[in-house]
C-alpha cells in the first residue's frame, strides 16, 4: 500500500511538473508539454550549477545538447557529407550525389540564440541531408561562435565570413554549385544572422555572384519591445518563454544579466528608439488583437549599444538596404513569441520592393521545424519543413 501511495505521489508530481496550460489551437499539445518539461529540467539544472560556480548555465546546457544530439558527419547514398572550414569558420558540407553537374548552394545558420547548438546536431543534420538530398543541392551549415565567449558582433562577423567565402569563385567551383543559384538561410538566431548577412552583402553592389534568395525561418530580429502582440500573447508558450529570449539577448550583446527584468518590462530603451518599431502599424488586426503597446521610458539603453545596430537587430535596417536584399521566404508560427518580428519583418521588406512569401503556420510553435524527425516529429514540424524545401525548389 505505501508502495501505492508513493508511486501516486510521483506520478502527481511529474504530472504537476509537465503540465502546463496551452493555448487551444497548438499543434499536439502533450508533446509539446513534455518536451518543454524537459527542456526546463536542463535549464534549471544548468542554473544550478551556474549558482554553484561548477560552471556556466549554458556550458553545461551545450554538453548535453553535444551529449544527447550531435552525430558525426556520415556519408550515404546519396549524400556525401564532411567538416570543413569556410572563411576559417567550421562548416559541415552535405554534397549530393550524381544529379546536375552544377548543384544549388544554401548557406545555413542554425538556431539556438547565438549561445546554443551546432550544424553537428542531429536535428540540424537531417534536415541539411534533405536539403540536399531533395533539392539537388550543396548545403553548408555553419557552426558560428557561441556566447558567451564569443558576443556581438562575433557570431556576426563569423556568419558574413563563412557566406563570402561560399561566394567565393574556387569554393563554388570546389562543390560544383551553380552562382547563379545561391540562397543564405537560417532559423531563430540563425534567422536574425542570415537576414544581417542578405543586408551586408546586398548592399554591396560590386559583390559577385550574390544570393538569389534568402530563406528565413521563424527569426528573432529585434530587441526593442519585449512586448509586441507576440510576445504578450505568447510570454508562456514552449518552447521560448519570454525570459528565455531576453537572457538569450543580454547573452549575445555582451550585457549584464542583472538587466532581464528591466527587458521584460519594456524598461530598456529610450521612447525614441522604440518609435522606430511601431508594431501597431506594421501588424494586420488579426495580429494584433486586443494587445496594446506596453510604453515605458527606458532606463539602460546606454548598457545596450547593439538595440539598436541593424546588424544585430535587422528589423531596423533603412529602408534603402532593405531594398537591395534578395527575394525572400519567412516562417512564423502563431504560438511563437518571435511571430511578429518575422511578420513586421516581410512588410517591411515587401514595403522596400522586395518579393516576399509570407508562410505562417497557425498551430505552429517556435523550433517546430527541427521537430519533423522521430523521435520528437510532430504534424507541423512535417508540414513545416515540407512547405520550406518546396519554396526553395521552386524559387532556387
Amino acid at each position: 500500500m505505501r508502495l501505492l501511495l508513493a508511486g501516486a505521489a510521483l506520478l502527481s508530481a511529474a504530472a504537476y511538473y509537465v503540465y502546463l496550460p496551452l493555448p487551444g489551437g497548438v499543434c499536439e499539445p502533450v508533446k509539446l508539454m513534455l518536451l518543454d518539461a524537459l527542456f526546463r529540467s536542463f535549464i534549471q539544472a544548468s542554473d544550478v550549477a551556474h549558482a554553484l560556480g561548477v560552471c556556466h548555465r549554458v556550458h553545461l546546457l551545450n554538453r548535453v545538447v553535444s551529449w544527447v544530439e550531435e552525430v558525426e558527419a556520415r556519408s550515404c547514398s546519396a549524400v556525401h557529407v564532411t567538416d570543413s572550414q569556410l572563411g576559417g569558420v567550421p562548416a559541415r558540407v552535405f554534397q549530393p550525389k550524381g544529379g546536375r553537374r552544377l548543384k544549388r548552394g544554401v548557406v545555413y545558420f542554425h538556431g539556438g540564440g547565438w549561445a546554443l547548438g551546432s550544424g553537428r546536431m542531429r536535428s540540424y543534420d537531417r534536415l541539411c541531408r534533405k536539403m540536399a538530398e531533395d533539392l539537388d543541392c550543396v548545403v553548408v551549415s555553419v557552426d558560428y561562435r557561441l556566447a558567451p565567449e564569443a558576443v556581438f558582433p562575433d557570431q556576426y562577423h563569423d556568419a558574413l565570413a563563412a557566406a563570402r567565402a561560399f561566394l567565393s569563385a574556387p569554393v563554388l567551383e570546389r562543390y560544383g554549385v551553380d552562382p547563379q543559384r545561391l540562397c543564405v538561410s537560417g532559423d531563430s538566431a540563425g534567422g536574425n544572422l542570415a537576414a544581417a548577412v542578405a543586408q551586408e552583402l546586398g548592399s554591396d553592389r560590386g559583390a559577385a555572384p550574390r544570393f538569389k534568395l534568402q530563406a528565413l525561418i521563424y527569426p528573432v530580429l529585434q530587441a526593442l519591445d519585449f512586448h509586441t502582440a507576440s510576445y504578450q500573447q505568447n510570454q508562456a508558450v514552449p518552447i521560448l518563454h519570454r525570459p528565455l529570449m531576453a537572457r538569450f539577448w543580454l547573452q549575445y550583446l555582451g550585457a549584464d544579466a542583472s538587466l532581464e527584468p528591466l527587458l521584460l518590462a519594456n524598461n530598456h530603451s529610450a521612447l525614441d528608439q522604440r518609435a522606430k518599431l511601431d508594431w501597431t502599424a506594421l501588424l494586420p488586426a488579426e495580429r494584433r488583437k486586443h494587445f496594446r503597446p506596453v510604453v515605458r521610458e527606458g532606463g539602460a539603453a546606454g548598457a545596450l549599444p547593439g538595440l539598436t545596430d541593424p546588424r544585430a537587430a535587422p528589423l531596423l535596417a533603412e529602408s534603402a538596404v532593405l531594398s537591395a536584399t534578395p527575394k525572400a521566404y519567412v516562417m512564423t508560427c502563431e504560438f511563437d513569441v518571435l511571430r511578429d518580428d518575422g511578420l513586421m519583418y516581410a512588410r517591411r521588406l515587401r514595403d522596400a520592393g522586395v518579393a516576399v512569401t509570407s508562410d505562417h503556420y497557425e498551430d505552429g510553435f517556435h523550433g517546430c521545424m527541427v521537430f519533423a524527425f522521430p523521435p520528437v516529429a510532430s504534424a507541423v514540424g512535417r508540414r513545416s519543413i515540407n512547405g520550406y524545401v518546396r519554396w526553395l525548389d521552386q524559387n532556387l
